[in-house]
């Protein structure tokens, strides 16, 4: 790739959040990759937007819902190796409850203590800095005190990083990793091999539930997508988890939580916590029945 193209817009956040939303819901998508991001106080956000090739700019913002009016708006290309340089200044390293994802550039810098994770900017979606990936990382963290699950699945696994962290805190789980993407999965094997847990992970190209090797049930799902697919998802869902067995629902934003939530009670699931990051969701639902142990 010997350019890439750049948009930058910045202004009310609640005009930019559910721009990312819209764009985030287009499949295919787009654009190479996207992050929105606060600046200078939670009501102004950058909304960081890159190309494979020259669009349309007046068409992509219509489609998006963007005013121009509301918005200061920076557009133009990239070089390759500026968007090099990019990457490598985005990714600073994120913590996460016990977590630490980093690029290789920060390899040193894990502190003492922590669990890191190397994970490089890529195609697939996971590196820790968006705050659905962060809050997942979270909740990891939170339920390793307290769960000790046998069977954990990853659905829609980006880069692998949910798995890793699964990998990293409970040695004895076994673990499954998907995704809709093949370039996510070809990311996810280069990561857990990376981070040393490629005998612990079995990865592989699902669309949702929709593979005989996703048929025994889980005590842990992971599950951070989008809200339409998750609530399309919630049946099946309820169905792999084992009695006692937890998900973490994520990909959703808070006027969103109601119908995501009616969706998994609806499918015989309980709610068990919720919390909000830059605006995303990070739902918690359990199965009845005992806890895993």
């Amino acid at each position: 790739m010997d350019m890439i193209w750049r948009m930058v817009a910045i202004g009310p956040a609640d005009h930019l959040r559910p721009a990312l939303e819209r764009l985030e819901n287009q499949d295919p998508s787009p654009v190479l990759g996207c992050s929105l991001f606060e600046e200078d106080g939670p009501e102004t956000v950058r909304f960081d937007v890159l190309f494979a090739e020259q669009p349309r700019l007046d068409e992509f913002l219509e489609a998006l819902g963007i005013d121009e009016a509301q918005c200061e708006i920076a557009f133009g290309p990239l070089p390759e190796e500026d968007w090099v340089r990019l990457s490598l200044e985005g990714l600073k390293p994120v913590e996460a409850g016990r977590f630490v994802v980093y690029g290789a550039h920060d390899r040193e810098s894990v502190p003492p203590g922590k669990t890191g994770i190397e994970i490089e900017a890529g195609p697939a979606f996971g590196t820790g800095h968006h705050g659905t990936t962060k809050g997942c990382l979270i909740a990891c963290d939170r339920l390793a005190d307290s769960q000790s699950p046998k069977r954990v699945l990853d659905l829609g696994c980006g880069t692998g990083v949910l798995a890793i962290a699964a990998a990293l805190v409970w040695p004895q789980a076994e673990i499954v990793a998907t995704d809709i993407d093949p370039e996510a999965i070809e990311e996810t094997v280069v990561n857990v091999k990376k981070n040393k847990v490629e005998a612990r992970i079995e990865s592989f190209v699902a669309d949702g539930f929709d593979d005989e090797r996703l048929s025994d049930p889980y005590d842990l799902i992971f599950a951070n997508i989008l809200a339409g697919p998750l609530q399309q998802l919630a049946a099946e869902l309820a169905q792999r988890l084992t009695p006692g067995g937890v998900a973490v629902l994520s990909g959703l934003l808070e006027h969103q939580i109601d119908a995501v939530e009616a969706a998994y009670r609806g499918a015989g699931l309980t709610p068990a916590g919720q919390e909000l990051i830059d605006g995303w969701a990070i739902l918690t639902v359990r199965a009845e029945g005992r806890a895993t142990a």
